[in-house]
C-alpha cells in the first residue's frame, strides 16, 4: 500500500506567477500609439506593423492577411511573442480571442480608434465574419 503525502493545513503550491494585465506605463505607451510592431514565435526575426486596439486595458489584434507564413499563424503555432512600441520590446503571448460580444467591442473600438475617411475601408475589412474569427489577444509574459 502506498503512503500519500500530504500538504500541511494552509500550505500552498508554488506557481509560477502569470501577469494577466500590462504594466500602466505600458499601457500608456499602447493609448499614445496608433500601431505596434509584433514578432510571432522565439526566433529573432522582423517586426511587422499591425494595426491594434484597446479594450479595458487589453490588447486585441486581427490580421488583414491570415496567410500561412505570416504572424498570426505563427502566433497560433508558437503563441510567445514579442511587441514593439516606441523602441521598447514587451514579451508577449497570445490568445484567440472567442466570443460575439468580444468581436464586437473589438469592431466597435477599431472604428473609434482608425475614424479617418482613409482608414474606413480598412476598419470595415476588419469587420468581415473571416477577420473577426482572427481576433487574438495579447497578453504580458
Amino acid at each position: 500500500m502506498h503512503e500519500r503525502k500530504t500538504r500541511r493545513a494552509g500550505a500552498s503550491r508554488k506557481r509560477p506567477k502569470v501577469r494577466r494585465r500590462f504594466a500602466p506605463r505600458v499601457l500608456k505607451l499602447l493609448e499614445d500609439s496608433w500601431m505596434l510592431g509584433v514578432r510571432a514565435g522565439a526566433e529573432p526575426h522582423r517586426f511587422t506593423g499591425v494595426w491594434f486596439i484597446l479594450l479595458g486595458g487589453r490588447v486585441f489584434v486581427r490580421p488583414w492577411n491570415d496567410k500561412t507564413g505570416g504572424w498570426h499563424r505563427a502566433f497560433l503555432a508558437e503563441p510567445r511573442g514579442t511587441i514593439l512600441i516606441f523602441g521598447r520590446e514587451i514579451p508577449v503571448r497570445a490568445r484567440k480571442a472567442r466570443g460575439e460580444r468580444i468581436f464586437d467591442a473589438v469592431d466597435a473600438a477599431y472604428s473609434k480608434k482608425y475614424n479617418t475617411k482613409a482608414s474606413s475601408k480598412w476598419v470595415r475589412g476588419f469587420s468581415l465574419a473571416r477577420r473577426r474569427r482572427t481576433t487574438t489577444e495579447l497578453l504580458p509574459r
